[in-house]
């Protein structure tokens, strides 16, 4: 497989939400530079992007495995877990489930990732909030 980077990036749900309706009403319109998949946090990313899944998806690449059975052989998970796993993963772009023959055939989209985010200097922080946090 050749090496695709998909770039995330950290925002706000709220950021998120601001952004998203800009864009419907047309009064922004994305860079192509800019990130597809969005986390809400670095912490909501490392539970996606796990080290247990990363060698999850490493499993999908080196064995190219043509059922969810198969995955579930090669990597001694339990079918239901690699389910929802993959149902994540497929969520954020990460992996496509297409049916081949009747059977979900896992295929990795992304196997590199590029992290953006900031702290969004122009959102004034809500009164009350003014602690810095370590």
């Amino acid at each position: 497989m050749t090496k695709k980077t998909m770039k995330v990036g950290i925002i706000t749900k709220k950021e998120y939400m601001r952004r998203s309706i800009a864009i419907a009403k047309g009064e922004y319109v994305p860079k192509k530079n800019e990130p597809k998949i969005w986390f809400e946090s670095l912490k909501s990313m490392s539970q996606v992007l796990s080290t247990e899944n990363q060698h999850l998806l490493k499993l999908i690449i080196q064995h190219n495995p043509r059922s969810i059975t198969e995955l579930e052989e090669i990597t001694s998970r339990r079918k239901s877990n690699l389910c929802r796993t993959l149902k994540t993963l497929e969520k954020y772009g990460i992996v496509d489930l297409p049916k081949v023959k009747g059977q979900v055939v896992p295929k990795v989209k992304a196997t590199d990732f590029k992290v953006e985010f900031g702290l969004n200097i122009g959102a004034p922080i809500p009164e009350g909030n003014n602690r810095a946090y370590a």
